[in-house]
Order: C-alpha cells, then structure tokens, then sequence
C-alpha cells in the first residue's frame, strides 16, 4: 500500500534552504545566525522525519508489550516531476518512505542533527564557520536524496553528492597540503567504486531493455527483477558492490577512510560514523531481492565483509592516534554489516547501521571533546589520567565502548550478536570464526583507548595540563542523548521469544525479506561465545594498560617486525603506491603527456600552423605591391599564352 505524502519534500527543502542561507548570507550575516540555521534546518527535518515515520509504522503498544506494526509494504510517497525522457527509457524525481527508508532517514536526521548541534561549540573559533555549514547542510541534503531516492539513478545523485561533500569536508583546512591530498584521495578512490555502480546500473538498463522495460525504479525493478536472469543478475549485483567497497570502505577501497580523519571531528562522526559509509549497506539492502539471486555475489560481499573487519581491527590494536583508532574500527564494524547482508540477513545489516550511528557517533564526538580539552592533541601516548578532568566526556564514552564491544545490554550486544548468528546459521562458520575473533580485537583496542586516555597517570604535557576544561553544554548536551541511544537502542529487536522479540527485522521484512537460515543453532550458545570473546579482550587490555603498562613497550620491542607491520597499516598505501600510482604517474609524464601530448597532439597542431605561416610567408612575397613587379609579371603572362597558342595550339 503506498500513500501519497507531499510533506516527504521537506525533508529535502529544509538542508536545501540551509546550504542557500549558509552560501549567500551567512559570512555576512555572522556567527549567530549560521548557529542558529545550520543546525535549525536539520532539526526541522527530522521532525518531519518523525512525523513520517510514526504515519508509516503506526505503531500500538499493547499491554503484553508485544510490538505491532503497519501492514507489511507500506510506504509513503511524492512524485516531484519528470526528469529523463530518452527514447523508452524514463526516470523521474519521486522520493519513497518505506521501513528501510524510513529507519534510514530517522537515523540520518536525528544522529545528524545532534552532530550539528555539537558542531556549534567545536567550530566556535573557527572563521570558516558559514562554509563549513555550507559543506555539512550539502551533505545532508545529498545523503536525504541518496536514501529517498525512488529509483537506482536517483540514488546515483545523492550518490555522487556525498563523495562530493567528503571531499570538501575532508580537505576543509585546505591550506595544509596534506589535508588537501587527503581529500583528493579520497575523492579519487571513491570514484574507482562509482564507477563499477554505473557500470552496474548500465547493465540491468540494458538487460531489463532488451525485454522491454526501461526503468530504474525500485518497484518496478523488484516486479522485474526475473528478467535479469541468472547471469545478468550477476554482473549487474558484482558491478554494484564495487561502488559499495568504495563508499563502505571495505578491501581494497578501504584506504581512503582512515586519511579522512584530518577533517574536523563533527565531520568524522557525520559522514564516516553514521551515514556516508553506510551507503553501500543501504544500497545492498535496497538492492537484496537482485543480490539473492545471485548466491556466489552474496559469498562474496560476506567474505570481503568478514576479512575487512579483521584486517582492520588489527590495525586498531596499535595505533597511538585517538582518531586513527576510531577510523579504524569505523572500517571493521562496517566489515560486520557487510557480513551481516552477505549472510542475508540484511535486516541484520541495517540494525548494526542504526547502532553504530549511536556509539560510533558518540565515540567520534567524545574523541572531539578530549581534543577539545587538549588543545587538539590526538595522540594517546600524550594523555592519560582525564576521567575526572572531563567526567562527561569519559562516563559517555565509556558507554559507547560498551556498546561497541558487544557488551550486555548495550545496543552493539544485540547488533553483532544478530550478525554472528545469521554468519553462522547461513552457513559461513569460518567467517563465523573471523567474527568471533574480530569482537574480541574490537574489545582490546577500544579498552585499550579508554585506559590509555581516561586511567593511569597523566602524560599531557605541561603546557597544556592547566588548559584541560569540560567541554561546553551545546557540546556535552548530544553526547549524553547519543549515550542513551548507545544504551537503549539495541532493544527494539530483542532476541527471538523475549517479549517484543525481533521486532526490527520483522518490521523491515517487507521491504528486505525474512532471514531463511540453513543450520540450526542455539542462538545462546553462540552468543555466550562472542560475549566471552568480547570479555576476553577487556581484561587483556585491562591487564597490559592498567595492571602491567610497561609489558606493551616490551612486546613492540620483542616483536618489532610485526609491531611495525601493523602500524604501519601492513604497508598497503606504500604498496598502492608502487604498483598503482608510480605506473600511472610514469605512463602519464612519458606516454600521455610526452609521447601522445607533446609530440602527437601539440606536433599535429604546430605542424598546421606552420604550414599556415609558411604559406603566408610565400603569398607575401608574391604581394610586394611594386608596380614594376607587377607589371613584368603581367608580361610573363602573355609572353606565356602566346606561346601556348604558337606551340600546342596550332601545332607549330
């Protein structure tokens, strides 16, 4: 059932309005004015949101507490008008609120505007403050089309736009000129991945055409995705999931993300914690009735899902740089929702989407806040002893570690328990086995972060111990929100049989599919597992950072070469570098630019002025305007039609 509802557009309008107020008004305007519409806009639209949700679920609660929802398929839509008419092909702009959708936008919304709000106090002293909300305002409005979106071309906009937006968040302090590399690489790595997502949309265009059906819309896709057959499916779900390895960051794209960090922090939290990375969820999920079909491409999302999370999570144990740990987790966790749409499971996937945002949101912002207190500092090695110094700061973050580490009743418990159980119950015990051992990883490095930061004696230096300060209410305000939702908001989909049990998956069913395991197993027994992995790696981090802090020096001294493998990111950027930018720089000065530029283009164009000049040269000469000149050529012309005529006319 699908319900007409034009105030869907003012979900777009409002971060539209912002970006115009923000570009054309806000430097003039001041400081005030852009605090108060930069944030304002984006609160207005999850209302909206919540407005259109709550007509969506419509929810009741009954007393046995047993959870019922809107009829299975509804949605709420508006057309907007016609876009693309190009012979029988037709795309139009038409936004779509269905329960995928809708939690999406719920997310975006709500998680976003807590993070403009935070951004109020952060970027307090900086002068760029109207650009900056420009940026943000963009990027909302870019991630709303991408979710929105009623068809794959649509989608392909907002798409675009929030690899547009990271670049220009990314890069913000660009006259550093690290920072502006760092936002051109990742500029540049994600359009690798849209590429194989055009790629992609081209090929079920011209499947789906060759049947003669020539659209991109969702509805009409699913009608038709039979059409596709076994090996158009397959090309078109394999083409797709490279752009999702670009913009999820998973192997071998992932190498954009952890270099994104130099962006301010509210940045980090907003697009690589609780939107942009999970596009390329969101677009599988959308996508899973084509994805379905095709079982080997499924293998392979989970496969590359399970290996990132590891990979990662390895990384993250020896990193000193707060925010280099948080990018890095970033990466793994996005590996379990990988993991969890590969089982397909993809309700499972978008249910660690939405507790992510809560606790990795509130990790990126806590990070903020330290370095807020330190005057920027980022280095790990460098603080220490802050728990009661910043007591808002720690208790929150403690919270969202928690979450993150699985650990009961935290959201991230319920999230990872769902992923590991439907990795195991389709089957993947080895990816299983990866996951397991990820939580545990995951657990060290992220107590290891809280006991480095908050525990132990202060290691800040002297110049900025007396500096260390709480940060301010518009900053400690959507810390705590987000740590209620980092507590809480795993239990709207409670195990299966515990009161209103599995009420999220059931609730995205409609629009994702039911979850069809094929191997029964205790749910219990797996989850006392991955628990007791997770508590593993709290008290391993607990016994080297607290009760032994001199035994990691050791370690990395004993084991430098693997200590030194991890650090430095298992020398994946220096290997790119080698066998990808190197050969391309070299084929591009000597080949393109030398051989094909200089002498074929730059030669051929040379070539034809030269030619040009030279018959210039001779017409001049032949005009002196000397009448003489003239004249005996004049006469060198009759003596020579005379001799014409004497000679071969008449024969003589």
């Amino acid at each position: 059932m699908t319900v007409e509802f034009p105030a869907l557009a003012l979900i777009l309008l409002f971060p539209a309005l912002g970006v115009v107020f923000n570009l054309f008004f806000g430097a003039r305007l001041g400081r005030r004015w852009v605090n108060v519409v930069g944030p304002g806009v984006m609160f207005a639209a999850f209302f909206v949101a919540t407005w259109a949700f709550w007509d969506l679920a419509s929810v009741t609660l009954y007393s046995d507490l047993k959870l019922i929802t809107a009829p299975g398929g509804s949605a709420l839509a508006v057309h907007l008008w016609g876009w693309i008419e190009g012979g029988p092909f037709h795309a139009e702009l038409g936004l779509r609120l269905d329960a995928l959708s809708g939690v999406m936008v719920m997310i975006v919304t709500g998680v976003g505007a807590l993070i403009f709000l935070y951004s109020v106090g952060y970027m307090a002293h900086d002068e760029d403050f109207a650009r900056f909300f420009t940026y943000m305002n963009l990027f909302a409005l870019s991630m709303l089309i991408l979710i929105l979106a009623d068809n794959l071309l649509m989608m392909f906009v907002g798409w675009e736009g929030v690899g547009l937006c990271s670049y220009l968040l990314i890069a913000f302090w660009y006259t550093n000129p690290q920072y502006a590399y760092n936002g051109r690489k990742a500029f540049v790595v994600n359009r690798i991945g849209d590429a194989g997502f055009l790629l992609g949309m081209f090929t079920i265009v011209g499947t789906l055409g060759a049947h003669g059906v020539w659209t991109l819309n969702f509805v009409e896709l699913r009608n038709n995705a039979a059409l596709l057959g076994g090996a158009g499916a397959t090309a078109a779900c394999f083409l797709l999931f490279i752009g999702a390895t670009g913009k999820s960051a998973q192997i071998p794209l992932y190498v954009w993300l952890p270099d994104a960090m130099v962006g301010p922090t509210p940045v980090s939290a907003l697009i690589h914690a609780a939107t942009m990375v999970t596009a390329g969820v969101y677009m599988i999920a959308r996508l899973g009735f084509m994805f379905s079909m095709t079982p080997n491409t499924l293998d392979l999302v989970a496969t590359v899902g399970a290996l990132t999370a590891l990979f990662a999570a390895s990384i993250a144990i020896v990193q000193p740089d707060i925010k280099k740990v948080l990018a890095y987790s970033t990466i793994s966790q996005l590996g379990y929702m990988f993991l969890g749409v590969g089982s397909g499971a993809y309700a499972s996937g978008i249910f660690h989407v939405m507790t992510h945002a809560f606790f990795k949101g509130l990790l990126f912002l806590c990070a903020g806040s330290v370095m807020h207190a330190l005057g920027g500092e980022q280095d790990m090695n460098k603080m220490g002893g802050l728990r009661k110094k910043v007591p808002i700061t720690f208790l929150t973050m403690f919270i969202a570690t928690l979450a993150i580490a699985a650990i009961f009743p935290f959201s991230g418990y319920f999230s990872k328990d769902l992923i590991l159980d439907s990795a195991y119950e389709s089957g993947h015990f080895w990816l299983w086995l990866i996951g397991v051992i990820t939580a545990g990883l995951t657990s060290f490095y992220m107590f290891r972060l809280i006991f480095m930061t908050f525990f132990g004696d202060s290691r800040v230096d002297s110049d900025k111990e007396h500096h260390i300060h709480e940060s301010p209410a518009v900053m400690t305000i959507p810390l705590i929100v987000l740590a209620i939702l980092a507590t809480i908001g795993g239990w709207v989909n409670l195990p299966d049989g515990y009161l209103w049990g599995d009420a999220f998956a059931r609730f995205l069913a409609p629009v994702v599919g039911n979850f069809k395991p094929a191997i029964e197993a205790s749910s219990f027994d797996l989850s006392l597992i991955a628990s007791g992995a997770s508590i593993v790696g709290v008290v391993l981090a607990w016994v080297l950072y607290i009760k032994l802090p001199g035994i990691p020096f050791l370690l990395a001294w004993r084991l430098k070469p693997a200590y030194d493998l991890l650090l430095n990111k298992y020398y994946i950027d220096d290997l790119y570098d080698l066998i990808v930018t190197r050969p391309l720089f070299w084929i591009s000065d000597n080949v393109l630019n030398r051989a094909i530029d200089s002498y074929a283009i730059d030669g051929t164009a040379e070539g034809a002025g030269l030619a040009v000049q030279t018959s210039g040269q001779v017409a001049r000469r032949a005009e002196t305007g000397n009448v003489q000149h003239y004249a005996f050529v004049y006469l060198l012309g009759a003596l020579g039609i005379v001799a014409y005529y004497l000679f071969l006319v008449t024969g003589r």
